[in-house]
């Protein structure tokens, strides 16, 4: 399935069936296999009540039937033997239609764009991932051929039927024809019963997911008992689709059984006549009891099958919509062949190959840094709003030199974060350029325009795993001295320490067996091991103690010497080591400069020192800012 697929399927039942068959792409082989190993099998059963047919009249003119015994029993273990196999064949074949299934949304979901994850759950995306995949599993595996075969073997049955009776055939056909009827008028409820569930296990996973992601902060405000009610509200949804679906599907297969029940007491009455009458022999009655009896099996398979299908087709819809949403484009992962082809160290060196062929490439535009050099980043009236016509950037324009420290400062939704998004390239412009080494970005895949940068983000990213694992994230292979050279920068010593197994401690789900600090600041050491061109650090100090605070600043001197920083801060001990400060107030770059002389020439500066926007590490305004803003210190 693809996104192509997306769209509305056909909802008939010959409909349903076009689509199931369409996902067994590639496994047709295995189609073809178990199909005909169940043909087979169907086969050797309904050979089986002729064979009977034979043991009963030899029986009666005294003839050896002992050899008839010998090939039914024959007949049934091959039947069973076939039936076996065929049915592995199916059930591999589905698992691996499930696997091409959740490898194609697991690919789509990692690169969904990032507006998409805004209007959808989490939790629901994932459901999408597990419980409906699973739900196509058995359509697949189960439905689609039991349909064929099942109606295959039931015409061959009614056809030996029609040869021993046609008068008992008919009284069949009239009682399976009233079961038809009402299948059919069930087949749209199943359905939409079936959509309802599904959708409404994927809000009781996102529901679950959302507690369990704020799970302090429920447990700090002894929100337990709410969650859980509001969580129980979507168990209670789930329940009550599950329950239609299930009602639904409860009138289908009595319907089914009393029709079958039915024929077979008519046929024992009706036959039983016709045998005294002697239209007929006993062991016509036998075998064509035995049909009857054995048309049971087919015709509750394909009833089934039909039903079951229906339920799918709500399943794959919500996938099809899951393939259908919005993704980066094709060239932000022009190099990942498929989720299975590309090992993840060679789209990383493809990745890095990229920046080398981008910054070798012919006729920069040249944006001026005072230095005659291109700069690493440059923004040119860069205007952006993640809803028209509420722009969140108005005109932002500023560089960033190939070294140094270049810091953003303003009010919260100023337009800092949003910045760095576009920096990633999480989202694009409305208009205005930005440049990476004097090209624009345009130019440029998403995937070399991130190989250029790292980011250490306000809310840190640990995931389950190793220490190592998550220092190491952005490069695999990276080796112990280099692991150990950005541990020690990023003062991770004494984690390393008190993990049981050290770099190779495990720091549990979102990293919750660390600090906040101590989180950032694996973020950090993660970065630095990148080697970035251009370092993007938001808020790097807001969760550091004095000591490490310090620390870091030194080490953004360092890191300044040999790439680019472009820094988000609120403290005045990062904002005054930065060699320039960009101050953005209402989405625009209204002034810049150092610290000192923003002090005496900018009052929105100013403002923002004096109304500790600003703050030392202690978290009181500094003398200097106080001084500029007031003319003396405040007071409390």
């Amino acid at each position: 399935m693809t996104a192509a697929t997306a769209k509305t399927p056909d909802r008939s039942t010959w409909g349903a069936v076009a689509t199931m068959y369409r996902l067994t792409t590639g496994h047709r082989a295995s189609v073809v296999v178990a199909t005909v190993l169940t043909l087979v099998g169907s086969g050797l059963g309904l050979a089986q009540p002729l064979v009977a047919r034979n043991i009963v009249d030899a029986s009666g003119h005294g003839r050896t039937f002992w050899p008839l015994l010998a090939l039914l029993a024959m007949l049934f273990v091959t039947e069973a033997a076939t039936g076996a196999v065929g049915r592995f064949v199916l059930e591999r074949m589905g698992e691996g239609v499930v696997r091409g299934l959740r490898h194609s949304l697991i690919a789509r979901l990692l690169r969904l764009e990032m507006s998409q994850y805004q209007r959808h759950r989490t939790g629901d995306l994932i459901s999408r991932v597990t419980t409906d995949t699973t739900l196509l599993r058995d359509v697949v595996s189960q439905a689609l051929v039991d349909l064929v075969t099942g109606a295959l073997a039931a015409a061959g049955a009614v056809v030996l039927m029609a040869w021993i009776d046609p008068l008992l055939l008919l009284l069949v056909a009239l009682t399976v024809a009233t079961a038809a009827v009402v299948v059919a008028s069930l087949l749209k409820g199943i359905r939409a019963a079936s959509a309802h569930m599904q959708g409404s296990v994927g809000a009781l996973a996102a529901e679950l997911e959302r507690a369990l992601g704020a799970l302090p902060m429920v447990r700090v405000h002894r929100a337990e008992d709410r969650e859980a009610t509001r969580i129980g509200k979507r168990v209670d949804a789930a329940y009550d689709a599950g329950v239609r679906t299930a009602k639904l599907a409860s009138v289908m297969s009595p319907a089914v059984e009393l029709a079958v029940q039915g024929s077979f007491l008519l046929v024992l009455v009706i036959g039983g006549l016709r045998v005294n009458g002697h239209a007929n022999s006993l062991g016509d009655l036998v075998a064509f009891l035995l049909y009857a009896s054995y048309l049971v099996l087919p015709l509750s398979s394909v009833f089934r099958a039909v039903g079951l299908m229906q339920r799918g087709m709500g399943a794959y819809q919500r996938i099809g919509q899951a393939l259908g949403l919005a993704a980066e484009p094709v060239e932000a992962v022009e190099h990942v062949k498929s989720a299975e082809s590309v090992e993840p160290a060679e789209s990383v060196e493809r990745a890095v190959s990229d920046v080398c062929v981008a910054r070798a490439a012919v006729p920069r535009r040249v944006e001026p840094t005072g230095r005659g050099e291109t700069a690493a980043l440059a923004l040119h009236d860069v205007r952006f709003g993640y809803v028209p016509d509420r722009p969140v950037l108005d005109g932002v324009s500023f560089t960033v030199p190939h070294h140094g420290q270049v810091a953003l400062v303003g009010r919260s939704g100023a337009g800092k974060s949003t910045i760095f998004a576009l920096v990633a390239r999480f989202y694009e412009p409305d208009s205005g350029t930005l440049l990476f080494d004097g090209r624009p970005a345009a130019e440029l895949s998403r995937g070399a325009c991130r190989a250029r940068i790292a980011v250490v983000d306000q809310n840190t990213h640990v995931v389950h795993g190793s220490l190592r694992d998550n220092i190491t994230y952005a490069v695999p292979g990276a080796g112990d001295a280099e692991v150990r050279r950005v541990v020690e920068l990023a003062q991770l010593d004494g984690v390393v320490r008190r993990l049981p197994g050290g770099l190779s401690g495990i720091l549990g789900e979102r990293g919750n067996t660390l600090s906040a600090g101590e989180r950032q600041r694996v973020a950090l050491a993660r970065a630095l091991l990148a080697r970035p061109a251009l370092l993007l650090l938001d808020e790097p100090t807001s969760h550091l103690d004095a000591i490490n605070e310090t620390a870091l600043t030194t080490l953004m001197k360092e890191a300044a010497q040999e790439c680019a920083l472009l820094v988000i801060a609120h403290r005045l001990s990062t904002v005054r080591h930065a060699d320039r400060i960009i101050v953005l107030e209402g989405g625009r770059t209204v002034v810049s400069g150092s610290h000192e002389e923003l002090l005496t020439t900018s009052p929105s500066y100013r403002a923002l020192a004096a109304g500790q926007m600003l703050r030392p590490a202690d978290g009181t305004p500094g003398a200097a800012a106080e001084t500029a803003a007031h003319g003396r210190p405040r007071t409390p």
